[in-house]
């Protein structure tokens, strides 16, 4: 593939037969979580929450609550991390996925497959630092953009 999208639309006009939700939150990979944390809640006058390890996914995190969605500060648990090979290739970090909740993750996720979109893993939703089912899409699906669905 060269990047461009592939998937095959199966829908009706804009809006009709919508799976996507509202946006649940931006990610952004950091170097330092501490001192993140502090920007946000010094500079910009952020609500930020406490530090949440999440081992089965090799992250801690931090969210920071805004009035329409969060920002959720990520910093590698470990060396397998995930989140450490992003920071390697982006030392200063940076956005690393988008969010989005989905009524139906099972739904979303077997029509996204049927359209052509490649789910990460072994295509199950795993439990997100929220306590609820999550599934990751490949970017090169999605204009380059990670995503995460979530379940509403």
């Amino acid at each position: 593939m060269d990047g461009r999208a592939r998937l095959r639309y199966a829908g009706g006009a804009s809006g009709e037969n919508g799976m996507i939700g509202r946006l649940n939150h931006v990610a952004i990979a950091v170097p330092d979580l501490e001192a993140a944390a502090a920007l946000y809640r010094g500079a910009l006058g952020a609500k930020v929450g406490a530090p949440q390890p999440e081992p089965a996914h090799g992250v801690t995190v931090i969210f920071i609550e805004l009035p329409n969605t969060k920002i959720e500060l990520l910093h590698p648990l470990g060396e397998t991390s995930p989140i450490a090979g992003f920071l390697a290739k982006n030392p200063a970090g940076g956005i690393h996925h988008i969010c989005y909740e989905v009524d139906d993750i099972l739904a979303a996720r077997d029509r996204l497959k049927a359209s052509g979109a490649r789910v990460l893993g072994d295509g199950e939703p795993k439990i997100g630092a929220h306590g609820k089912p999550v599934l990751f899409l490949h970017p090169k699906d999605f204009q380059g953009a990670l995503v995460e669905l979530e379940q509403a």
